[in-house]
């Protein structure tokens, strides 16, 4: 979904109004550059999954001793790697859906540090949309075990809007609609909230116009989108590009890019990836989810996984520092010159972790 907020959840309908986690923050706000907002009771959701009920209402983790991280784990997950600084850190993470208790999630594990650029690919039901879900908190989805430290906090113990404010964002590959609630307005609010996480005094419209500015121009959009409501009437290469501003404009730790290719043409493509990359400092990473090579030549990445089997993650915890020879799945193995690619670019294609098959 195309918020200005570091967390958006693409709630499983496919008829209902979806919402950010952080429209909570839609209440009425003495920086506000509308003259009225729209009331809360018209930013709706699934019965079934408001994440605007209380916090003793949402689905919680089925964990009773996951939820915290032993000695050994803390002192892992502080670590670094070289002078990078361990951001994500995902170890045997088991899922389930949290109405039925199919299990969707098998043993997945992801170590990224600062300054990665990590492309997790596979065919379609393989878990790659899924294990993106459950990092930012959908409730749609129960962790059973494993862990999830984001930056030395257990992700298990954050609601979905903790772990948005803490530098964690995610932008969804079919973003929605919100009428009545206008970009900047939703901008605005979100980057305070951000700023508040960070101890920092908050924008008021004068300074937060100033800050935007620039940012426009990095996703080539006109100052006329600040205006309109939430990519109410965007195309889809307007609603992506919107996707971006928001990652612009909160300055998050990491980005996770749901298919953020999809529906683009060669230019539209060309310049999402021209300001991701831009975006792009040696103290934050991406993790971009992809059906196509394509998006791997405009934004090149330093890993590549490949998710396969009952949703579990191809590669060891680190880094294999050769590419590897020859096919690592059968998914892998439909990609015309996949590992071919990978060597010519000489990007590490991680290993097959034999545990997880």
């Amino acid at each position: 979904m195309g918020y200005s907020m570091p967390l958006h959840l693409n709630l499983s309908s496919s008829t209902s109004t979806i919402i950010s986690p952080m429209a909570a923050t839609l209440l009425p706000h003495p920086h506000s550059f509308s003259s009225s907002r729209l009331p809360l009771s018209h930013l709706s959701f699934p019965a079934s999954a408001s994440l605007l009920t209380s916090r003793s209402n949402r689905h919680r983790s089925s964990l009773s001793v996951s939820a915290s991280l032993s000695t050994a784990e803390s002192q892992t997950t502080s670590g670094s790697y070289g002078d990078k600084k361990l951001l994500l850190e995902v170890k045997d993470l088991t899922a389930v859906i949290a109405e039925s208790k199919q299990e969707i999630l098998k043993g997945v594990n992801l170590t990224v540090y600062e300054g990665e650029i990590h492309a997790v690919m596979g065919k379609n039901g393989s878990g790659k949309s899924t294990f993106a879900k459950v990092l930012v908190g959908h409730p749609d989805y129960e962790v059973t075990g494993g862990s999830m430290v984001f930056k030395g906090e257990n992700l298990l113990e954050m609601e979905p809007e903790d772990r948005s404010v803490a530098g964690l964002f995610m932008s969804f590959q079919s973003p929605v609609e919100i009428p009545g609630v206008s970009n900047i307005d939703f901008l605005n609010m979100a980057y305070n909230a951000r700023r508040r996480k960070l101890g920092l005094p908050e924008l008021g419209p004068i300074e937060f116009y100033a800050y935007i500015f620039p940012k426009l121009d990095l996703v080539n959009m006109k100052t006329d989108f600040l205006n309109r409501n939430v990519n109410e009437g965007f195309s889809g290469g307007e609603k992506k590009r919107n996707e971006i501003l928001q990652l612009a404009v909160l300055g998050a730790d990491m980005s996770i890019l749901d298919e953020i290719d999809s529906g683009l043409d060669v230019d539209a493509l060309r310049d999402v990836a021209k300001a991701v990359n831009s975006l792009l400092t040696p103290k934050n990473s991406v993790l971009m989810i992809t059906h196509y090579l394509r998006l791997l030549e405009f934004i090149k990445p330093s890993y590549i996984h490949v998710m396969v089997s009952l949703c579990s993650l191809v590669g060891d915890d680190r880094i294999n520092p050769h590419p590897v020879k020859g096919k690592i799945s059968t998914y892998a193995a439909q990609l015309e010159d996949f590992t071919g690619y990978c060597n010519h670019k000489k990007v590490v294609l991680r290993q097959e972790d034999a545990r997880k098959t």
